[in-house]
């Protein structure tokens, strides 16, 4: 049984992980740290049925209940300090939090860390194909739309994409410089791809890539409609992170 310490318990995407940890036969949720709902129950404050945990503000509740994994969807500003705090108490740690800067020494860590820009699997794949594809297509642009309370943009995914694309290329492609009266109208530029972000309600996580070849195109894109669609990697990597000492970033390692 691998004990579980979900830190942001009751964020959107805490929330989900909480619930599908408390499902799923060889895994115990143990701690839950949440600064707005500390003291109230996890079946009140997360729907969890029969649950009396309780949970807490601190990190230190992880330590405690000697949790294994802490996992952490929490913000930029705090996911870096979680990491450290988790290598600090010998504790493995699974990362969905984007837009905050690795360490590389955390490469060496006698714990294990796993750390994804998406943990739904169709994003993961998604992300394989723009690759292989950008073998044969050098002209490539990334469009990723999001809810309008996302914290970051480019989005990791978008991101990790993006520099993928640009690592795998034959050759080289420099897209036209657009209309210098609108600055920005052509996205950002990631390793030499063009990436845009859209915010807006109604939106989840969606991604496009768009390759464009001599009377051609060929576009590959994932949807995630409900959050439930990243609980599947976040449990594999939660699963398998205490067998992967260091740092792994993204989930194509555990996949393979």
């Amino acid at each position: 049984m691998i004990r579980v310490g979900v830190v942001g318990a009751t964020g959107k995407m805490g929330r989900e992980v909480c619930v599908a940890v408390s499902a799923a036969p060889d895994l115990e949720l143990v701690a839950a740290v949440s600064r707005s709902r500390a003291g109230e129950t996890a079946a009140d404050a997360l729907g969890i049925e029969g649950s009396d945990l309780v949970l807490s503000d601190a990190l230190a509740s992880l330590d405690d209940a000697s949790a294994d994994v802490l996992v952490d969807f929490t913000s930029p500003a705090y996911a870096a300090e979680h990491v450290a705090w988790g290598i600090e108490h010998g504790m493995h740690v699974v990362v969905g939090t984007t837009g905050f800067e690795i360490d590389e020494a955390w490469r060496d860590a006698p714990v294990g860390i796993v750390i994804a820009p998406n943990f739904a699997i169709g994003a993961v794949l998604m992300m394989r194909f723009a690759e292989e594809a950008a073998r044969y297509f050098d002209a490539a642009e990334v469009i990723e739309l999001h809810h309008d309370e996302k914290a970051d943009a480019p989005s990791g995914t978008a991101i990790a994409t993006a520099e993928r694309i640009g690592a795998a290329r034959e050759g080289s492609w420099s897209p036209p410089a657009g209309d210098d009266r609108h600055p920005g109208a052509r996205g950002t530029d990631v390793g030499g791809v063009r990436v845009h972000s859209v915010r807006l309600p109604g939106l989840l996580a969606h991604e496009e890539v768009i390759l464009g070849g001599a009377g051609q195109t060929l576009s590959i894109r994932h949807d995630s409609t409900s959050r439930s669609s990243f609980m599947s990697g976040v449990l594999l990597a939660i699963r398998a992170v205490g067998e992967r000492p260091g740092l792994t970033v993204g989930l194509d390692a555990l996949l393979d």
